[in-house]
């Protein structure tokens, strides 16, 4: 007997599916052993639902991907050794800060002899009332007997106190114990040496404000890139094409005002860092007993947060340095290499070298364009305001206080010398006695400054504009030969606050 055999297989036929399936061998064999047809494969929608989607938290994904949710440990763990190293960062370039900020903030006048000019109208009007007297002395001394002792000199004018108002930098005797002789050092490092031997500072001095220039660094690194990312979503479209980057065509205005609104955001933290660099060590005369007893003084007593952000000589010296550190560095390296003729269409790709160099010129004229302001801006901040006590600072600062950014250039041209340091030396002079013969002549030793060098340094006071010139082209050169021997960007990563 015949078995019948079907008509056709087109019946039997299943299109197969161009999807990805994902199915376990287990499933496969049961489903080759059953005697049903395999099913459809799955959708599109179900296929990727095993797959795990990474988490670029700290590239975490692999902890973040079990049920428990977030890894505390780990993140705590990132976080500490991100927080490490920006201190050990901020505590390398520590010491160089602190000792360039205290040569900017430095007052030295052209003639450290006599400062009774800076001393204010009690020393005229004591002049005035000593006058009268004097004429009188005068008309009695041609009656007065030769062989007596002659009058004591008249006494020097004293503040309300009773303490003799000083009218010489060099004075010991009326020298505050507390600030370094003026003149003592001519560059950051000099400084160093000069804090860490002087008696009332010492080693440790040179790390003053460290804890606050790290916080400062690390607001400062997460803020930034946070304000360009809103700004640029918020401007981007209206951003002008015209003016755009010289190396690029990428537009300076987003990066430039993202570092303005950052350097404005964390400006008190600025001023506190500033104050606790240039106070005195010496705990008797010490303002701030540390960034949170500083920032509480200054927001009590100098106007609040309307007075720390909008008071006149601290919001616009903010706006001038914050602007000059974006835009200085962004197109003054453009702007050099197609001056000197390296070539206007340079990349850190394709021309390594013209780059580098470059970038090098360019930190050289951005800095004789940036410190400048930046001394005025450190000098402003160490003025008080309100009702706060002045500042016992470290170093001599100027007993009048300027009134503005144009004032302190040209009190600072005008009324100091720039050849540093000073060399004082020692010119014995001979009192005579009153009487001849009577009693031995006494020898008078009085510390006096070498003028027999009479340069145009000593006359102006550019020099002092420029304290910090030499570390910040230091700083530079050390990133250039990093760069060429790395042959990549990250060598600067440690020299950035220099």
């Amino acid at each position: 007997m015949a078995v019948p055999t079907p008509a056709s297989l087109r019946d039997l036929y299943t299109s197969p599916s161009n999807a990805w399936s994902f199915v376990p061998p287990s499933l496969v064999q049961d489903n080759s052993n059953s005697t049903h047809p395999p099913p459809a494969g799955p959708s599109a929608s179900s296929e990727w639902s095993t797959r795990t989607v990474p988490n670029p938290l700290f590239d975490l994904s692999a902890s973040l991907s079990d049920d428990s949710g977030l890894d505390i440990t780990s993140l705590a763990k990132e976080f500490l050794a991100a927080a490490l190293l920006q201190y050990a960062t901020a505590a390398v370039a520590q010491p160089w800060e602190v000792g360039k900020t205290l040569l900017q903030v430095q007052w030295v006048p052209r003639d450290p002899r006599d400062i009774s000019s800076e001393t204010g109208a009690e020393v005229a009007e004591d002049d005035g009332e000593m006058s009268d007297s004097s004429s009188s002395n005068e008309n009695d001394s041609y009656f007065a007997d030769p062989t007596a002792d002659r009058p004591p000199r008249p006494p020097r004018p004293a503040d309300e106190g009773g303490y003799i108002i000083r009218q010489s930098l060099l004075e010991e005797g009326t020298q505050p114990e507390y600030v370094i002789p003026v003149g003592s050092a001519d560059g950051a490092w000099g400084m160093m040496k000069r804090v860490g031997r002087f008696r009332s500072e010492g080693w440790l001095a040179l790390w003053k404000g460290l804890l606050t220039s790290a916080v400062t660094n690390a607001l400062s690194g997460a803020l930034q890139p946070l304000i360009y990312s809103i700004l640029q979503s918020m401007l981007a479209p209206l951003t002008p094409i015209s003016f755009s980057h010289p190396l690029g065509s990428t537009s300076v205005l987003l990066p430039v005002a993202s570092q303005v609104l950052t350097g404005f955001i964390l400006s008190p933290l600025d001023l506190v860092r500033t104050r606790l660099m240039v106070q005195s060590s010496v705990p008797r005369h010490r303002t701030y007993s540390g960034p949170i007893d500083a920032l509480r003084q200054v927001l009590a007593d100098e106007g609040g947060m309307r007075g720390v952000y909008f008071h006149p000589h601290l919001l616009i010296p903010t706006l001038f340095d914050c602007t000059l550190r974006a835009l200085v560095p962004l197109t003054l390296p453009g702007l050099v290499a197609a001056y000197v003729g390296l070539g206007s269409n340079l990349s850190p790709e394709t021309t390594p070298v013209q780059w580098q160099i470059a970038e090098l010129l360019g930190t050289v004229a951005g800095a004789l364009i940036t410190i400048p302001f930046e001394t005025v801006r450190r000098r402003l901040q160490v003025q008080t305001r309100g009702t706060a006590r002045p500042l016992k600072a470290c170093v001599e600062t100027r007993p009048a206080p300027y009134n503005g950014m144009v004032d302190a250039f040209w009190h600072i041209l005008t009324e100091e010398r720039s050849d540093l340091p000073l060399k004082p030396h020692t010119k014995r002079k001979r009192r005579r006695s009153s009487v001849k013969g009577k009693e031995p002549a006494r020898d008078h030793e009085e510390p006096l400054v070498e003028e027999d060098n009479d340069s145009w340094l000593r006359h102006s006071g550019i020099g002092q504009l420029y304290r910090g010139l030499s570390m910040r082209v230091g700083a530079g050169m050390v990133v250039f030969v990093l760069s060429l021997i790395s042959g990549s960007d990250e060598a600067d990563a440690g020299w950035a606050e220099l």
